[in-house]
């Protein structure tokens, strides 16, 4: 852009200021025909031209161009008035000359116009998203950025903002794919994140939104307090965020990466560990769970991944499928170690889950892994676009319950007093680890290509322990693209 072109903005924006005091920036924007960061930077370089344009604390403009914040009620002196139409005609014959659109024309392509009684349905009703707290996977999909407290709302294709505290606002504009993105110091120091988003839809002539159910009641209640009519979106982002895109892919399978990697780690530190006892010793003292969990940690971590969560599992504890794991590792013994970790940068989760046993390797532990593992290749196998979920389910229960063992899905029960699978054969995984869609018994809706899925077949019994294997991959037309390239052995020499 061109001295001239810059000029005949920076006219528009004056014009703007002087014909309307008082505009928030949104106002101001739209009025001006710009965007709100170039709007900043246009009021930055008024000041240093000498007009005193400031932004107050808070969501507000305030404009004193030596006028002393008059209202706009106030009538004008004709010099005044005089001084506005010549601004206006300046901007006007700028735009006429190609350097810069007219102000009615910007006007009218950005301000909103009435919403028509079609459009009050609730797929046209904006979408208010307050995040939870770090990690609302709703706020990240839609703004592109992780952060504990703020504030976005989507209008209409291309016309979306995030309001951001002070402290976060410079990150904010680094890193969200918003259109739009501003900071709001008062809001933040109240908390008032849900007044303000009502101000904000008022502005623009919506009166109804919808919110992601993820939203605190707290924040639903500030809302509809307001006067805005809340629609608690169920579906919201749910197709969008089931069909991964390339992109999303190749960020799922990064992670999986970093998971069999922590794997190996703890799997290494499980081969170098001497039995005393019956219980595993690394480097003079018993091997714990706890350690464990701290070199796949710092692993993770060097590589750019968390997973607070994980499982490293020693028996007999190990029956109870999300038990975490606790004190000393005991050897010939199944541990799960079940890792799912997220990018600090994309977000995006992996998932994997193996069972070794350092020692002697009990029977019944070689039959259930035995059998596991021939679940694990049934699933696989039935995977493909157009499949239900139940029937992946129901195929792995049926192998489980051939083989001798049971399930608590009615109808495959199996013998009573046994080794049983009690959970669902898999997991949609994403932003969230557990999301769309479900290898349950209830799932009736059918598997589309770029579905992103787990397929984690288990068996357990109170007294003696769990095996569990578990890959990751992605549905496609024609099956099943796992993710997974580690080895599923009992015995974790395989590994290294």
């Amino acid at each position: 852009m061109d001295r001239a072109q810059r000029l005949a903005r920076l006219l528009r924006v004056l014009a703007a200021i002087i014909a309307e005091p008082g505009l928030n920036p949104l106002q101001l924007a739209d009025r001006a025909g710009v965007s709100d960061r170039t709007l900043r930077r246009d009021l930055a370089q008024l000041r240093e031209m000498g007009y005193e344009v400031a932004y107050t604390s808070g969501y507000e403009v305030q404009e004193k161009l030596n006028l002393d914040g008059r209202s706009r009620s106030k009538k004008r002196t004709s010099a005044e008035q005089t001084e506005i139409e010549l601004l206006k005609a300046v901007a006007q014959a700028m735009g006429a000359a190609g350097l810069w659109r007219p102000v009615e024309q910007a006007s009218a392509s950005r301000r909103p116009r009435p919403v028509t009684t079609q459009e009050t349905a609730s797929s046209a009703r904006p979408i208010v998203l307050i995040p939870t707290g770090a990690g609302d996977a709703d706020f990240i999909y839609a703004t592109g950025f992780d952060v504990e407290i703020g504030l976005y709302i989507w209008f209409a294709e291309k016309d979306d903002v995030l309001v951001a505290s002070p402290l976060e606002i410079d990150r904010a504009r680094e890193q969200s794919k918003a259109t739009r993105v501003v900071v709001d110091r008062d809001t933040y120091a109240d908390q008032a994140w849900a007044r303000l988003a009502a101000r904000m839809l008022r502005e623009k002539g919506f009166t109804a939104a919808r919110v992601s159910p993820n939203l605190a009641a707290a924040h639903l209640e500030d809302l509809r307090a307001t006067g805005i009519e809340v629609e608690v979106d169920r579906e919201l982002f749910r197709a969008e965020r089931r069909r991964k895109s390339a992109e999303e892919a190749n960020a799922i399978q990064d992670a999986q990466r970093a998971a069999e990697a922590a794997v190996v780690e703890v799997v290494t530190n499980l081969v170098e560990a001497d039995i005393k006892d019956g219980v595993l010793w690394l480097h003079g003292s018993p091997l714990t769970s706890e350690r464990l969990y701290a070199r796949a940690q710092l692993l993770l971590g060097e590589k750019g991944f968390t997973c607070p969560e994980m499982i490293i599992a020693g028996s007999p504890e190990s029956a109870m499928p999300h038990f975490r794991g606790a004190g000393p590792i005991k050897a010939n013994a199944p541990v799960i170690i079940d890792v799912f970790p997220s990018s600090r940068t994309t977000h995006y989760h992996g998932d994997l889950t193996r069972t070794v046993v350092v020692g002697e390797i009990p029977d019944e532990i070689n039959r259930m892994h035995a059998a596991v593992l021939q679940a694990l290749d049934a699933g696989i196998e039935s995977i493909s676009a157009g499949v239900p979920g139940r029937d992946v389910h129901h195929g792995v229960c049926q192998v489980l319950v051939d083989r001798g063992f049971g399930t608590t899905t009615i109808g495959y029960e199996g013998p009573e007093g046994g080794p049983k699978m009690n959970h669902s054969t898999g997991h949609g995984v994403g932003l969230e680890v557990h999301e769309d869609p479900g290898l349950r018994a209830s799932e009736s809706r059918p598997l589309a290509e770029g579905d992103v899925v787990t397929v984690e077949p288990g068996l357990y019994l109170m007294g003696l322990g769990g095996v569990r294997i578990e890959d990751t991959g992605m549905v496609t037309k024609d099956g099943f693209q796992n993710f997974t390239g580690l080895t599923r052995s009992l015995d974790p020499r395989d590994y290294l």
